[in-house]
């Protein structure tokens, strides 16, 4: 068995979509045509590289929100978010070119969102005994830290164990999806038990483990030093189906078509020849020599 090693496993979306937001489409390729997601997005990477130097790093990109599974638990899943504009999702695949160009192992999968590609890579790797750091602005893969797991957030330069997660959000990783069950997510459209919100959600969550166990000890529910506990004891009772679908719809996936091997994890060094025709076409030329210095 090969000695623990630390994988970084990246959440991209969330960096893309920034770089999109905060940097002018006046940033364009070769042709012409907008970059500044690409830019901004290879950017980040470099600097990750430089600042983290890990030895082992995964990109996780979301392949289509239409088509995941959660769709099919629950068609409003994420149904108010706006599309993304096609000058965005049309960088979408030069930022896994990127990816790929500077030494990182890309991954999109139909069917599961970015958080269920690293929540497999993430267990997987555990089980035989090496550590991993997920990387994301987005509190839903904070269910995935533990002993061996920590959180950053790279933008923020914080990193969260199973301690700054109860302090952050006022339960345990492990009750992460609890927590999202009971109180929902208006971000994803995950709707919880209408009339509970996380104040309330976390404050069950210090009485009760889980969600079974809230609705196996329902009737103690009233009786619990809880503001409004009767009515939330009802609004529970009410809504036990939405509470339990809520759930499944923020639980993580451990098991998509994805397999974590060291061998590919490794960080490799930049290629000059993949980096000067891709950044070449991109108009990133300087961007390119910098990853080629930098790339070691």
């Amino acid at each position: 068995m090969a000695s623990p090693r630390t994988v970084h496993l990246i959440d991209a979306s969330p960096y893309v979509f920034r770089a999109w937001y905060s940097l002018p489409d006046s940033i364009a390729d070769a042709r012409g045509r907008p970059a500044n997601a690409v830019f901004g997005f290879a950017t980040f990477l470099l600097k990750y590289r430089r600042e983290q130097a890990p030895t082992h790093l995964a990109l996780a990109f979301d392949e289509s929100l239409t088509d995941c599974f959660r769709r099919d638990l629950y068609p409003d899943y994420k149904g108010s978010r706006e599309p993304a504009p096609p000058e965005l999702l049309a960088q979408f695949e030069s930022c896994r070119e990127v990816a790929a160009a500077l030494g990182g192992a890309a991954y999109a999968c139909k069917g599961y969102e970015a958080d269920d590609l690293i929540g497999t890579l993430c267990h997987q790797l555990t089980r035989r005994g090496h550590r991993a750091v997920v990387v994301s602005s987005d509190k839903d893969l904070m269910q995935l830290v533990g002993p061996k797991v920590r959180f950053l957030d790279a933008a923020r330069s914080k990193t969260l164990g199973p301690g700054e997660v109860r302090q952050k959000l006022g339960v345990w990783p492990d009750q992460v999806a609890e927590l999202l069950g009971l109180a929902g997510d208006s971000v994803d459209d995950i709707p919880g038990v209408p009339g509970v919100g996380n104040k309330t959600a976390a404050a069950l969550l210090r009485r009760f483990s889980d969600i079974d166990e809230l609705y196996e000890g329902l009737d103690r529910v009233p009786r619990l030093r809880l503001r409004g506990a009767a009515s939330v004891a009802r609004r529970l009772e009410e809504h036990r189906e939405l509470a339990f679908l809520s759930r499944e719809l923020a639980t993580i996936s451990r098991d998509a078509p994805v397999k974590a091997s060291l061998r590919e994890l490794r960080l490799r060094r930049p290629d000059p020849e993949v980096v000067g025709e891709l950044f070449g076409r991109l108009g990133f030329e300087g961007l390119g020599r910098r990853a080629l210095s930098e790339g070691g």
